[in-house]
């Protein structure tokens, strides 16, 4: 026998044990879960991540803002300008536009007022028989000079910075207004 020329007989290949090779249907289900699962997150992540990114990495602007020229408004008048507020985002289209209460002091003085009532937001109006804002919505009021007259206002109004540049009155518009 030690001369033959037998080879020696390979193993039979044997098929593949699939109960072993894949995973089961519980296991397959808890994988669909945790990937549903990050994808969902993500999802919710996102816009988080993109107010974190805006908030806290995106510096704040400020900008002076033309509401027109100096002879246009009275003295001890007060009237309503409308303008565009630069420092928003590109996208911001109509939200853009603001309002504010321009009031010419004396020659050289001017104040301005967001419209807003510092107890809800909602807008004031000027009234000007009676030299006060009026918020519609709870009775707050507060006097030409932006302090609480009365009603459920906790501030004044805020106010925008103003001066006069070239013959033109300009109020500085950005992130944070300054209270009465």
């Amino acid at each position: 026998m030690c001369c033959s020329d037998e080879q020696p007989k390979e193993e039979p290949k044997v098929a593949i044990n699939w109960s072993t090779v894949l995973i089961s249907r519980t296991e397959f289900l808890k994988l669909v879960s945790v990937v549903c699962s990050g994808f969902i997150g993500m999802i919710v992540a996102i816009p988080a991540i993109g107010f974190a990114f805006e908030y806290f990495l995106v510096p704040s602007r400020e900008d002076w803002i033309k509401v027109g020229e100096l002879e246009k408004f009275e003295p001890g008048k007060t009237v309503a300008v409308v303008f565009r507020d630069t420092t928003g985002l590109p996208w911001d289209g109509d939200c853009a536009k603001r309002t504010a209460w321009l009031r010419r002091v004396d020659e050289g003085n001017f104040e301005a007022f967001a419209v807003n009532c510092t107890h809800l937001g909602c807008p004031v109006r000027w009234e000007a028989g009676a030299e006060l804002f009026m918020c519609p919505c709870h009775g707050g009021v507060y006097y030409s000079d932006g302090s609480v007259a009365g009603g459920p206002p906790p501030r004044p109004l805020h106010r925008y910075p103003t001066r006069i540049a070239k013959g033109q009155v300009e109020i500085k518009v950005g992130p944070v207004l300054t209270e009465g």
